[in-house]
């Protein structure tokens, strides 16, 4: 049976949600569209929470850099020198990534408290991001759309300015299947693509990209994450492990994460171009997490469905750009299911 109910309303307009069936239990804040946790079945049937949150939402406000479970814009990921070019015009950015803007500047989408509606079958987001937020020209009225079908958590995107902007959503939750019991190197993935786009010594997109054929990024077939995480490859020691885009192929399940010793398996389906692996370099000094305990490095993997980062300074014609009166709409989905 499904249940979606508000669980918690606090003074300062935070809010918390719980979106429940029979096989997933989600709890979400309109703080962000955090997905604060992630509750499914491991083999013997029993529930653990399979994503990484902060104890406490509000810690998103302290800006940690984890962006743990929320939603990332305008745009995600990061923008080279904190500025772009668009109709002739100049736009600059918050550097809040050395010399580069990430995840939407200093106060992105992560941070804005969205208006919210409870549906039957889950949660719909709602936020007006003015002209010229972070440095974005248009007003940009984005809709977020959490669903709960059976073992499946989708998350739908929709979007439209009244000028030229850019827009990258995604959502940048870190999963261990493990619920916490291990750090992610035994976690086997597996990766439908036949190559990453590299990145400079800032993690930035730099417009090249690597075959990865016998190459570390070889998850054509299951690997490890800790098999060779570790291997004398410049694109690993740039990054301090894999903190790259994966230029998916196919239209469904393109990404694959499976954790032997608990038997659960999360497939991800997603209509953008792009995954972005990130395997919890730089988590450690971060907020508290969950029981008030740090986090440390690769406890969790982002995945991260998006255009390609840095599009607008690397692609002829930009995915990125979002022209007035036209709509943006982008659909990732989490399968979840025990072996």
């Amino acid at each position: 049976m499904m249940k979606v109910r508000m669980i918690e309303q606090r003074d300062n307009g935070v809010c918390l949600f719980e979106l429940k069936n029979d096989e997933i239990k989600v709890i979400t804040s309109n703080l962000g569209c955090h997905v604060l946790s992630v509750f499914t079945k491991d083999r013997e049937g029993n529930f653990g929470d399979v994503v990484l949150g902060f104890e406490n939402v509000e810690d998103c406000w302290h800006g940690d850099g984890s962006y743990m479970g929320a939603i990332a814009g305008r745009v995600a990921n990061r923008i080279g020198d904190a500025k772009f070019e668009l109709n002739g015009k100049t736009y600059e950015l918050a550097a809040n990534n050395g010399k580069n803007s990430l995840h939407g500047g200093i106060k992105g989408f992560n941070q804005k408290i969205f208006k919210y509606k409870l549906l039957e079958d889950g949660i719909r987001f709602i936020y007006l991001s003015p002209d010229m937020e972070e440095g974005y020209p248009g007003n940009l009225y984005l809709k977020v759309v959490y669903r709960l079908c059976d073992n499946t958590l989708k998350m739908e995107y929709e979007a439209v300015s009244d000028q030229d902007t850019l827009i990258n959503i995604t959502n940048h939750s870190y999963f261990n299947l493990s619920a916490g019991k291990d750090k992610i190197y035994h976690h086997q993935l597996k990766v439908k693509a036949d190559e990453i786009a590299c990145v400079d010594e800032n993690c930035l997109a730099n417009g090249t990209f690597l075959k990865i054929e016998n190459t570390p990024f070889d998850f054509k077939e299951f690997h490890e994450i800790g098999e060779r995480i570790n291997d004398d490859h410049e694109q690993l020691k740039l990054a301090g492990g894999y903190d790259h885009s994966f230029m998916v192929k196919d239209e469904e399940d393109q990404l694959i994460l499976y954790d032997k010793e608990t038997g659960r398996k999360l497939t991800m389906t997603t209509t953008l171009p792009c995954i972005q692996v990130y395997t919890g370099n730089f988590l450690s000094g971060g907020c508290n997490g969950k029981g008030g305990k740090p986090y440390e490095n690769r406890d969790g993997v982002a995945l991260e469905a998006q255009f390609l980062p840095n599009s607008i300074h690397i692609e002829k014609e930009p995915k990125v750009i979002l022209r007035k009166g036209e709509e943006y709409e982008a659909v990732t989905t989490y399968r979840f299911e025990v072996e």
